[in-house]
Formats: structure tokens, C-alpha cells, sequence
């Protein structure tokens, strides 16, 4: 069993990843129906809930079927980031995670996300006066390092679990490789195997498949799976990989019906919590996975990622389901 504080988790639990636009409520649901064992916020700009900025505030809400569920803030500036705090608190998550990880320009160039690298006095002192803030567990989520030359996550993960970080997720890549090549596990699993580390240590990054979930798990040791692109129009993944674990075994292939029944829902949802237009709209990116193999299809997708109305997209699954209704989807 994993804990995060007084939170308990199953044994190699699987997380969702905070992702900008992706993880909103809707799409959370989705993956706890299918074995998300804990699940993040989309990312949120402290400063932008000091100013009770609208598209900021709205990440705030969360419901009691997703818990546990953590809040995820981003920031520089400590008189912001403890405002926040006193802001998030008000939604009652299980967690509060800090992001010291996004690669992103307009986050980076603030000294916040994976900005903050740079400095690493400041990302502890930061941290530091969070956890003093609250009694809510903090998390941190990071890179390997600024760039390849700056890489000192072992003594850095240690560092935060001395001030109260309650739990460290680490992403295989440094700011400078972005997204770019593989994500390397190695400096990762050392920071697992520091004798002195007792808190939860989480790979994150290339998680894209069921081995591979099982390979950070048995040859890594690390302690879960934080898991971001692999659930894009996916939210299955998670129950494929654990029964991957109890079977050693592939689940049957996603059905043209579970599919399109899924994607159908996702866009309700997300219109009924943020309205028509941005429903459908930030709904689109989902799509290209949701079907992905289906030959001839990009037509169906240029009108389901292109239609402003949500009954166009409607009227493109119900086409799907039509002209494809015998496709088989490969095994993941």
C-alpha cells in the first residue's frame, strides 16, 4: 500500500496526470470508471486565482465520485502561491500539488513550472512555506533538471521530502529535451533507491503501454505510474494495464461501440460543465484517439475537430458507427 499522508493507495497505484485542457472533470470521470487511482486538476495559475481570473476558478471544481483528487498551482512568487492555497482549500481536494514541471514558454519565462529549476533554493523555500500553510498534503510534480548538465534530482527529491513534501512525481526528461526523445527512468529509480527517501516516488513519462507500466513497476521499483498522453482519448488504459498486472494478459481491443459510446458521453459532459462552445472545443483533441487505426477516417475527423455545433459531432459518431460498425481495433 501507498501513502500520501493519510491517504491511501493501492499498491503501485496509477495517477492521472495534470495536463493543461485535458484532465477537466469530464474527462477525469472517465478514467476513474476505468481505474485511475488518484486524479489531478488541470494545471492552475496562482496568480490568474488571485485575480479570480474566470478560466482559473472553474479548474477548481472538482466532485466527490473522482476523490481522492489532488489540486494542481503553479507560481513563482511565494505571497501568490500561498494566497492560492487559502483559495484552493475552500474546494476541499485531498491534495494540493505544486508543478515544478512544465516545460511550456509563457510558464517558464515566470521562473514558475519547470522554470523554477533553475533555482533550486527557491523551489524548496517555496514548498517549505506551503507545507506550513496548510495541513493538506503537499505533492510536487518535476523534471530531471533544468538541462542535462543541471540534473541533481536525487539530492533536490530529497531536499523537498525534508521540508513536508508528502510525495514526488518525477518526469523522465529535463526542460530542455520539452517532449523530445525518450524519457530516461534511470535518475529516477535512484532517487527511489536513496536510503534516506521514504515518501512515494512516481515515474512519469512514456507510460504507453501496459509492459511498460509493468516495467517501471518490476525493473525500476518505483512506487506508481503518473500517466499523461497515453490516456488522451484513452481513459481505458488504466484498467488495460492493471489487468495486464493480475493476468499478464491483453485485454480484448476497446469495441467500436464502447468507443463511440465514450467519446459521445465525454462531449455531454463537457458541454453541460463548460457550456456548447467550449465543450466542443476542447473536447476535439480527444477524437484522433478515441478512433485511432480506423483507415479512411480522416473525413469523420476533420468534421468532428472543424463543427461548432455539438450536434454536427453527434451526427459524425452516429456516421462512424454506420460506415465502420466491423472494424477491429488492434490490441493495445
Amino acid at each position: 500500500m501507498v501513502k500520501i499522508g493519510d491517504i491511501q493507495l493501492p499498491d503501485f497505484p496509477l495517477l492521472l496526470a495534470p495536463m493543461e485542457d485535458v484532465s477537466d472533470p469530464p474527462f477525469r470521470a472517465l478514467c476513474k470508471e476505468q481505474g485511475a487511482d488518484l486524479v489531478y486538476t488541470e494545471f492552475i495559475s496562482s496568480e490568474g486565482l488571485i485575480r479570480d481570473a474566470a478560466k482559473s476558478t472553474m479548474k477548481l471544481d472538482i466532485y466527490e465520485k473522482e476523490r481522492p483528487v489532488g489540486i494542481q498551482i503553479f507560481g513563482a512568487n511565494l505571497d501568490s502561491m500561498l494566497k492560492s492555497v487559502e483559495i484552493v482549500e475552500k474546494s476541499k481536494p485531498d491534495i494540493i500539488d505544486i508543478n515544478f514541471g512544465c516545460p511550456v514558454k509563457k510558464v517558464v519565462s515566470k521562473g514558475a513550472g519547470a522554470g523554477i529549476l533553475k533555482d533550486i533554493d527557491l523551489m524548496v523555500s517555496l514548498t517549505k512555506a506551503m507545507v506550513k500553510h496548510t495541513k493538506l498534503p503537499i505533492t510536487v510534480k518535476t523534471r530531471l533538471g533544468w538541462d542535462h548538465n543541471s540534473i541533481k534530482i536525487v539530492e533536490v527529491a530529497e531536499r523537498l521530502q525534508d521540508i513536508g513534501c508528502k510525495a514526488i512525481a518525477i518526469h523522465g526528461r529535463t526542460r530542455a529535451q520539452m517532449y523530445k526523445g525518450d524519457a530516461d527512468w534511470n535518475p529516477i529509480a535512484e532517487v527511489k533507491n536513496n536510503p534516506r527517501m521514504h515518501i512515494p516516488v512516481f515515474g512519469n513519462g512514456d507510460v504507453n503501454t501496459p509492459k511498460r507500466a509493468m516495467l517501471m513497476r518490476d525493473t525500476y521499483g518505483l512506487d506508481g505510474a503518473m500517466i499523461g498522453r497515453a490516456t488522451i482519448g484513452n481513459p481505458w488504459f488504466f484498467k488495460q494495464v492493471k489487468h495486464f498486472f493480475n493476468t499478464g494478459t491483453h485485454l480484448p481491443p476497446v469495441s467500436l461501440q464502447e468507443r463511440v459510446a465514450a467519446a459521445r458521453r465525454h462531449l455531454e459532459m463537457a458541454i453541460a460543465w463548460k457550456g456548447e462552445t467550449l465543450g466542443v472545443f476542447e473536447t476535439r483533441r480527444h477524437y484522433t484517439n478515441y478512433f485511432k487505426g480506423i483507415p479512411n477516417f480522416k473525413p469523420y475527423r476533420t468534421k468532428m475537430v472543424t463543427s461548432d455545433k455539438s450536434e454536427d459531432v453527434f451526427a459524425a459518431f452516429d456516421m462512424v458507427l454506420e460506415n465502420f460498425s466491423d472494424y477491429q481495433f488492434a490490441t493495445p
